[in-house]
Parts: C-alpha cells; structure tokens; sequence
C-alpha cells in the first residue's frame, strides 16, 4: 500500500523531548512499513517569540515560522500527536494553527488525530476539541481517533507495548493512507 504524497506529522507541543515526539517518531516508522513517505514538524523548532513575530500584522515576516509554514502550505495530509494539556491540547498548537493563513491552511485536507495523556481519558476531551477547530477550518478528519491513555506505562525503549494501542495505530495509519 504505497503513496505518493508526503503525510505531515505534527507534534503538538513544544517541550523538548516530549513523549509527543517519541510517538511521532513511532508512527513514521509505521508508515515506512508502507512506504508512506513523511515528515515531522515537531512545535519544539517554533522560533521562541512567534506569537509577536509571525502572527496578525508580522504574517509572513518571521522566516523560521514560515519554514514551518511551508510543510502545511505543501502537505494534503497530517497526522496530530495532541498530548493532554489542562483538560485540552497546548495552547502553543492553538498559536501555531492560529498562525496560518485562514481559510485556506486545512480546508479540504485530510488529518488523523492521537491523543496521548498520562491519565486514563487518552486526551479524548482535547481530542474532541482540536476536531470541532478543524471542522470549523474546512478539514475532514478520520473517524478513528487514537486515544493513548497512561502511555508512560506503554511506551518503552521506543516501541508502544500494549497490543490494542499497536493495533489502533496500525488500522488508523492504512486509513489516513487511503484516505
């Protein structure tokens, strides 16, 4: 099962070293599986003063924003590793959509969604919310969103330990490649 276009893969927080990263870097490996060629954009490389630099009247002044820019402007498929942030998804991925041009980032383009929390809800309320946000932008997003609770206790030595959470990734993957 091979595709041509390249899925972007977003980690949605910029902490250095982030469990959000980890499993990034764990689904690209699953989409190599089916010669799925991606790319990471990991919030982490957001230029520190981006809010003030690159948003609202600094639109399209900040280069380093704007390399990022690029990787959605280019992409018709994204997957989002959301981790679970006060009951949400970080702010900084709401700063980061909100820097994008509006309307046209998403509209029409396909996402899968992952939520990861340390708790036993898997980030379904952020989940939840980052989905009404790319309704609202024209995107369509798979049915299936990945819910992986307590993924501390299942993430080890970079491989995902538990069984259903490496089955949903895998079924969630084949979709947003047909998608």
């Amino acid at each position: 099962m091979a595709a041509t276009t390249s899925i972007v893969i977003i980690v949605g927080t910029n902490r250095p070293n982030s469990m959000s990263r980890r499993i990034a870097e764990y689904y690209q490996r699953l989409l190599n599986q089916y010669d799925t060629p991606s790319t990471i954009l990991d919030l982490v490389d957001l230029p520190h003063d981006f809010t003030f630099t690159a948003l609202y009247a600094n639109s399209g002044k900040n280069g380093a924003f704007n390399e990022l820019r690029s990787h959605i402007d280019g992409a018709e498929k994204f997957i989002f590793i959301a981790p679970e942030y006060n009951g949400s998804y970080p702010g900084v991925l709401k700063a980061f959509i909100d820097g994008l041009p509006y309307p046209n980032s998403f509209t029409n383009k396909k996402a899968a969604l992952v939520g990861l929390s340390s708790n036993n809800q898997g980030a379904a309320t952020a989940l939840s919310h980052l989905n009404d946000i790319f309704s609202y932008l024209g995107m369509n997003t798979l049915a299936l969103r990945v819910k992986l609770a307590q993924i501390q206790a299942h993430f080890h030595d970079s491989e995902i330990t538990n069984p259903l959470y490496k089955e949903l990734l895998e079924i969630q993957a084949e979709q947003i490649i047909r998608f």
